[in-house]
């Protein structure tokens, strides 16, 4: 059993998802693709971004980015 579908016949009538919404979502998903980098952090900096992340339920990297995507957009704000 998948747990997606490709094609708008795999979902069922009266969901109530959009899956044109989901589709397109999912190619530009597909077509972001990221830039790896590497940044020198103190081992209690990421211990804290990892006991951040654990609380959130997310994987420490990933937080990591979300915080760097928030500093841009309030520093393009600022400016």
């Amino acid at each position: 059993m998948s747990n997606y579908v490709k094609n708008e016949k795999g979902y069922e009538k009266g969901s109530s998802f959009d899956s044109k919404k989901i589709k397109a979502a999912y190619k530009k998903i597909k077509v972001a693709k990221k830039h790896p980098t590497s940044i020198n952090l103190s081992e209690e900096t990421v211990s804290e971004l990892k006991a951040l992340a654990t609380k959130k339920g997310l994987p420490y990297q990933t937080l990591m980015r979300m915080l760097v995507l928030d500093g841009i957009a309030r520093l393009k704000k600022a400016a």
